[in-house]
Parts: structure tokens; C-alpha cells; sequence
């Protein structure tokens, strides 16, 4: 089971987070939790085939959290999907799609089942696969929002195998009736139980989707000893009071689930536009919960990672949150338009006077002492691209004033080690 968050902002988009949307790929399988504009580029951008979603589950009707979905059923369209699609949301949302397509004039070619629920309900399995259910429950937001648990329904123990074969177990049909549970008779007539075979259960993976409410006893219910959770934190602590007021969570509503949930691993995500650095919601999720990590466009992650990594690859490079392009990835832009780019320019040696000494001998003493000092200036010079500043230090402080009464910013640590779990 692999999770990749496709947008993690909140309400609107900046230049760096897209509206809601988090996809899981299970088996070749994918099933996409909220839909915001723009979901289905960024799958195409983290590897994810669109042809190869089962289903997509709304939330609610805020509109950052579904204004992408018409866009992506019109697409499967143009692709001629030929399988069925299974839609998810609150009561409204068959009339919301079917009315989209008919003012289109599109005339799906692929089934679409709807699964609706209605606003009061307490806990319904909206879908139950051979392997895997979903179950649905209700978040306290300022609107009808629906939560999501996607759960891998156990698995069977593994076999015995040298066992097996002293016991004269030898054909695939013996084996998998011992892995469905049921006991074999041999030739001879002797029975050989399962149980002495085949060792205990084993638990599937599980993946709780919650977003856009306030601290909710359904949030723990739906969070409970999952793998992954999924969780809000779309304020920080010191706006506790707002997150209440407008339906959504805290960093600590976030931590607090996750501690009461026991869930291995909260990853934040829904971050109001006003954090520019979103590692400061993560420092306040940490210390309520670990492990805590933050949800990273594109970046996948892994319940399994020794058999799941390689199987989904970016196919944009990954932004970090917060990091101004460098002169390295930016020049080489630049080159690749046909210009200079990054490339620092030298001017030539001066060719040496006819006596062999160079013009730099020449200098006097004060001249190099000169030099020495302006080449210490040169320390505090930056380069972006092509373009070189050197910053006056007053005017660095009084930036630095200005900035940190209206943004919070944290050095970069090592700590949103994404990839492996």
C-alpha cells in the first residue's frame, strides 16, 4: 500500500501546494480520497496511471475539495475507459456529476456506480471488496463531511512448507485449501489439519483519511492502530481558536487523534495558505505525536518499502516546501533555453608586458591589501542564476525584522525522511 499526497493545501492554491487530493495504489489499484483541481495532472506528475482508479471518495462539498472531479471523469472518458468506476461522497453528489455531464453533453461510456451518504449517519461500509472494505463515519466540520478508513481485510498465514511436505502434502489445490482454512485428506485417509500447517492470520494494512474538522470521537474510531492517518492540521497551536471556529483542526486536534488512535504514522497535510514554512506545524504535531511527518506532494509512502519502492517514480523533480531554486537547477535551465544560465564568466588573464613580469606585480602593496578586503566583501555574496547581489547587512536585519512579524521560518532539518516507513 503506497499513499501519495497530490495536493495539501487548503480552501486555494499557492505556488507551491495544490487543492486536496490524496491517492493509494494497492496491487495496480488506485483509489483517490478528494478530487481538488488539478488531481489528475499531479497523478500523471507522481506516476499514477488514471486508468487505473477504482474509486474516488468526496468528503464534503467544500469546493477546493471536488472542483477536479468533472475534469477527471471527462478525461476517462477520452480514454475510453471500459471498466466501472465507483463514486463516493454525501447525498447530492449523483445529481452534481450527472447534471455536469449532461450540460457538457457527455455521454460516459463507462459504468459509474454512486454510493451515497446521507447526512445522520453513524457508520456505513460504502465499499467491500474481495480483499479490502471502506468504511465511512461522520467529522464535526462546519458542513456534512464524511471521513474515510480504508482497510486490507486480514491475510492468510503462510504455510509450513517442510511441514507440509513430511505430512505427504504435495499438490497446489492442498495447499490452497489449507491457506482458505479447510483441512485436507490424503490418499490414505489421513487428515491434516490447517492449523498445523498454516501459522496465524495476519493483519492487512490500513489508511485513515480525515480532513476539515474539529477533534471528533469518529476521527479516533476511523484512526484506530492504522498505518497510516491522515489528518488535518490546517493551524497551527497559537490558532486553536480560529481551527474551532471555522470546523478545522489544530496541529494538536491533529496529535491528539494520532495518540488516542495509536496509529504508527500521522502525516499532516491541509495547510492554510498563511504558513509559508509548513515545518513549523510539524515541530507542533511532533510534540504531541511521533512519528509525525509532513505530507509532500508527490512524495509516495510506503507501508512495505523493501517490496513497494520503485514501483511508483515522480516524473516531475520534487520541490522541497520553502526552497528557492539555486543557482545550479536554475542555470541549467537557462542552458537548456540557449543561455548562459548559472555559468560564472572569467575574464582573461592579462597578457604579460614585455619585461615577463605580470601588470599584477606591478601593484603596490596597498593595491593587494585592497584586494584582500574586498575579497573578504565577496564572502556575503549570493548567486541565483545569473544574477549576483551582495545584500547590505543593515538591510538583512531589517528584512529579517519585517519578515518574522508576519511569517515563522525553521532551518531545514533531516527529519521528513518521506520514503521509507
Amino acid at each position: 500500500m503506497i499513499v501519495v499526497p497530490l495536493g495539501v493545501a487548503s480552501a486555494t492554491p499557492t505556488a507551491v501546494r495544490h487543492l486536496p487530493a490524496v491517492a493509494l495504489w494497492r496491487e495496480g489499484s488506485v483509489f483517490l480520497f478528494d478530487c481538488g483541481e488539478n488531481a489528475q495532472m499531479r497523478m500523471l506528475q507522481a506516476g499514477i496511471k488514471r486508468s487505473k482508479i477504482e474509486c474516488v471518495f468526496i468528503s464534503h462539498f467544500d469546493v477546493d475539495h471536488f472542483s477536479g472531479l468533472i475534469g477527471l471523469l471527462s478525461t476517462l472518458q477520452l480514454q475510453r475507459r471500459d471498466k466501472k468506476l465507483t463514486l463516493v461522497g454525501p447525498k447530492g453528489l449523483q445529481e452534481y456529476v450527472e447534471w455536469n455531464l449532461d450540460f457538457a453533453g457527455i455521454n460516459l461510456v463507462y459504468e459509474v456506480e454512486f454510493v451515497e451518504v446521507e447526512e445522520g449517519f453513524e457508520n456505513e461500509r460504502v465499499v467491500d471488496g474481495d480483499d479490502y472494505y471502506v468504511d465511512a463515519r461522520p467529522l464535526n466540520h462546519s458542513s456534512f463531511c464524511i471521513g474515510y478508513r480504508f482497510q486490507e481485510k486480514d491475510k492468510p498465514g503462510k504455510v509450513d512448507a517442510d511441514k507440509a511436505e513430511r505430512l505427504g502434502i504435495s499438490e497446489d489445490h492442498q495447499y490452497k485449501q489449507l491457506k482458505a482454512g479447510e483441512d485436507v485428506t490424503l490418499d490414505d485417509g489421513t487428515v491434516i489439519k490447517s492449523y498445523e500447517i498454516v501459522g496465524h492470520p495476519r493483519p492487512g494494512d490500513s489508511f485513515a483519511y480525515i480532513t476539515d474538522t474539529k477533534y471528533s470521537p469518529n476521527s479516533v474510531k476511523l484512526a484506530q492502530n492504522t498505518n497510516i492517518l491522515y489528518h488535518e492540521a490546517t493551524f497551527g497551536k497559537e490558532l486553536a481558536d480560529k481551527a474551532d471556529e471555522t470546523g478545522h483542526s489544530s496541529t494538536s486536534d491533529a496529535a491528539r487523534v494520532a495518540t488516542e488512535a495509536q496509529t504508527k504514522l500521522l502525516v499532516i497535510g491541509h495547510f492554510s495558505a498563511r504558513y509559508t514554512n509548513a515545518h513549523v506545524l510539524l515541530k507542533e504535531a511532533r510534540e504531541g505525536f511521533y512519528p509525525a511527518w509532513l505530507a509532500h506532494e508527490l512524495r509516495p509512502i510506503f507501508t512495505d518499502p523493501t517490496h513497494e519502492r520503485g514501483i511508483l517514480s515522480p516524473k516531475v523533480e520534487i520541490q522541497e516546501l520553502n526552497k528557492k531554486g539555486d543557482g545550479k537547477s536554475r542555470g541549467s535551465s537557462n542552458r537548456r533555453k540557449g543561455h548562459s544560465g548559472g555559468k560564472k564568466k572569467y575574464r582573461s588573464r592579462k597578457s604579460r608586458d614585455s619585461g615577463g613580469k605580470s601588470r599584477r606585480s606591478k601593484r603596490s602593496r596597498s593595491s593587494r591589501s585592497y584586494r584582500s578586503d574586498d575579497n573578504k566583501k565577496k564572502k556575503y555574496k549570493k548567486t541565483y542564476g545569473s544574477n549576483t547581489y551582495s545584500p547590505n547587512i543593515e538591510d538583512k536585519k531589517s528584512d529579517k525584522s519585517d519578515s518574522d512579524s508576519h511569517k515563522k521560518i525553521t532551518p531545514r532539518s533531516s527529519y521528513d525522511d518521506f520514503d521509507r516507513f
